[in-house]
């Protein structure tokens, strides 16, 4: 998956080179004015292209998927640009703003799809013997198999001894990696493996090949691996430099969206009086509970029997709620809660109490969810849909658990651009 990600830098490395070879070759004048724009302009319609899923996996299965993809990222990236490039006093032609969407949204599609699959047949492919029992890892290594884009396939699954490992290590050979699924049964064999790798056999363990391919931690995963997870978790901590990004951001979003606050405001209290505001427990960081805001989206009276899912809702619903709920706008206070410290702009959603509770005595990992502050955005969120039922909310937090292990700067800018694609096309919107 390391050479897929390299192959795929490389082309976008490859559209910012042709983009700005036509705008070059367009442009009567060159000065350090234009050269600007220019790179605003290609930088932007790039966030625009990754935002919208242009170089997942899933999208570049289909020629149709990716067309949507760089079509819609293209409009977003060249609106964004233009915002910024309104503050130039000489601007690009208006052909440049013609032809490089153009080129963006309809060619780009099809040169990523061609050089994918090119790049992937002349890539190694990875035959895994695995040590572990099939019907406990099928269903996961099934799914690594499936978003691996053809390079990854599972020989055969064993309970190994010092014989049986032997064979097939010093036999003909049609696998090329040893992966262990169950390191207890790795144990009894470890002399043999150490020969494997002498002989040129790659030795992986699943965390690994699981996490970078589905970057998820299926709960499986951690019950056959809990010692390392153990340890793995107990290491995670707060990063001051988010906290100050922190600041920055929900300050600036609470001045510029001030003016959408009090039309939001207005028509709550004109359809259903006071207050505009929705005060709720949540639970957040170390497991305390904390008040979240929220514009109120749902009648008075919607939660008097007691606290309910989203989509048990449904017909509590107010006017102006069925509006800003797709877009999230009713989300936005939170900035507030941002602000103050009791959330981030990034981690895990937090849920309300009795959920909480109940989700915890279902899921034994839930309370790993707590060891980052609960965020307005998540991987959770941007990767999969709205969870109503304990099989979909295990998957949730199989993504929560993966951005908590695996924390970065560039994997929350990830989320944050992906966001923007969440919200646009309501994906998980109750």
């Amino acid at each position: 998956m390391h050479r897929i990600r390299v192959l795929k830098s490389l082309i976008l490395l490859l559209f910012i080179v042709i983009l700005f070879s036509i705008q070059i070759f367009l442009l009567n004048d060159i000065t350090i004015n234009y050269f600007i724009q220019l790179i605003i302009l290609d930088l932007a319609i790039m966030m625009g292209i990754y935002a919208f899923r242009g170089f997942d996996n899933s999208t570049l299965k289909s020629l149709n998927s990716l067309v949507v993809a760089y079509s819609v990222g293209t409009i977003l990236g060249v609106l964004f640009a233009l915002v910024i490039i309104l503050f130039f006093s000489n601007k690009l032609d208006k052909l440049i703003f013609i032809v490089t969407p153009l080129i963006s949204a309809f060619a780009f599609p099809v040169i990523i799809k061609f050089l994918i699959k090119k790049g992937i047949k002349q890539m190694d492919k990875k035959n895994y013997l695995v040590i572990g029992n099939e019907e406990e890892f099928r269903d996961m290594l099934s799914e690594v198999e499936a978003e691996s884009m053809g390079r990854i396939k599972i020989y055969k699954y064993i309970n190994p001894s010092v014989l049986t490992l032997t064979n097939e290590i010093t036999g003909e050979r049609v696998f090329n990696n040893i992966l262990i699924a169950d390191p207890s049964l790795a144990e009894t064999v470890g002399e043999i493996l150490q020969k494997a790798r002498e002989l040129g056999v790659s030795v992986e363990y699943l965390p690994h090949l699981v996490e970078e391919v589905l970057q998820r931690i299926p709960m499986k995963l951690i019950d056959a691996y809990k010692d390392y997870y153990k340890v793995v978790f107990s290491r995670v901590h707060l990063s001051y430099r988010k906290r100050v990004f922190d600041i920055l951001i929900s300050g600036f979003c609470l001045a510029i969206l001030s003016p959408v606050y009090l039309i939001v405001s207005l028509i709550i209290l004109s359809e259903d009086g006071w207050p505009a505001v929705f005060k709720q427990e949540r639970v957040g960081l170390n497991n305390k509970t904390f008040v979240i805001h929220k514009f109120r989206t749902m009648y008075k009276k919607a939660e008097d029997s007691g606290a309910k899912y989203a989509t048990d809702q449904k017909d509590n619903v107010l006017k102006v709620g069925k509006r800003i709920r797709p877009i999230r706008l009713d989300e936005t206070p939170q900035f507030w809660d941002i602000l103050i410290g009791k959330m981030s702009f990034v981690g895990p959603r937090p849920e309300q109490p009795c959920f909480a509770k109940e989700l915890e005595r279902q899921l034994p990992y839930y309370n790993l969810r707590h060891k980052l502050k609960p965020g307005l955005t998540g991987w959770a969120q941007t990767q999969y849909r709205y969870a109503a039922t304990l099989e979909e909310q295990e998957k949730k937090l199989s993504y929560d658990l993966y951005h908590i292990k695996n924390q970065t700067f560039m994997l929350d800018l990830n989320i944050i651009l992906r966001t923007i694609e969440t919200v646009i096309f309501r994906r998980g919107a109750k």
